[in-house]
C-alpha cells in the first residue's frame, strides 16, 4: 500500500510564509545596510523608504496570513510531538505574529512622533499622533529591542524546524515545504 504524502498547509499559506521570510530578510537588510551610507544621502534615504514600504507590506501580508490560517485547519505533525513542544510551537508562532504586526505599527508611530507622515508609492499616509520627540525616542528603543528579539525568534523557529526534520524525523518541516516530496516506500530501501 503506497504511503500517503504528509498533510500540508494550503498552498496560499505556504507561499505567504516564504514570501514573508524573504520580506523580513529585506526589512532587516535595509535596516542594517542604511548605516553604510552617510546621513542625508540619497542611498540612505532610499534604504529608509524601502524599510518603511517593506514593513507595511509585511503588516498587510501578516493579516492575510492570519485570516487564511484561522479559516483553515492546521495539519497535524506526524508522529505527534510531546505536548510541551506543541505548546512551545504555538507560543513562538503567536509571538512571531505579534512581532510581525507590532513592528510596522511602532515604526509608523515613530515617524509620526518625529512629525513625519510617510508617503508610500506617492500616497501620503495620515499622521496618527502629533510630533512628540520624547515619545519617538522611546518608541525607537522599543523598535530596536523587538527587532533584536526577532532575530532570536526567527532563529529559534528555524532551529525547531531543523530539529523536527533531522532529529525527530517527523513531517513538521514538510508541512510548510515549497514542493511535495515523493512518498517514501519502505520496501524499496
Amino acid at each position: 500500500m503506497p504511503q500517503q504524502p504528509p498533510a500540508r498547509y494550503p498552498r496560499g499559506i505556504i507561499a505567504l510564509h516564504w514570501i514573508t521570510l524573504l520580506l523580513l530578510i529585506a526589512v532587516y537588510a535595509t535596516m542594517e545596510l542604511r548605516g553604510v551610507f552617510p546621513r542625508g544621502s540619497a542611498p540612505r534615504d532610499a534604504m529608509k523608504t524601502a524599510h518603511y514600504f517593506l514593513g507595511i507590506t509585511v503588516f498587510a501580508l501578516t493579516w492575510l496570513r492570519l485570516g487564511l490560517r484561522l479559516s483553515g485547519r492546521i495539519p497535524p505533525i506526524t508522529p505527534q510531538p510531546p505536548k510541551w513542544q506543541s505548546m512551545m510551537a504555538a507560543l513562538v508562532a503567536l509571538v512571531l505574529y505579534g512581532l510581525l504586526l507590532a513592528m510596522p505599527v511602532i515604526g509608523y508611530l515613530i515617524l509620526n512622533a518625529e512629525g513625519h507622515a510617510p508617503a508610500i508609492a506617492g500616497m501620503q499616509l495620515p499622521l496618527l499622533i502629533p510630533a512628540q520627540p520624547g515619545l519617538a525616542e522611546s518608541l525607537e528603543g522599543w523598535h530596536e529591542r523587538i527587532a533584536v528579539a526577532g532575530y532570536w525568534l526567527v532563529g529559534l523557529h528555524a532551529l525547531a524546524a531543523i530539529y523536527h526534520h533531522h532529529v525527530r524525523r517527523d513531517d513538521a518541516l514538510l508541512r510548510m515545504s515549497l514542493r511535495r516530496r515523493a512518498p517514501v516506500n519502505p520496501g524499496n530501501g
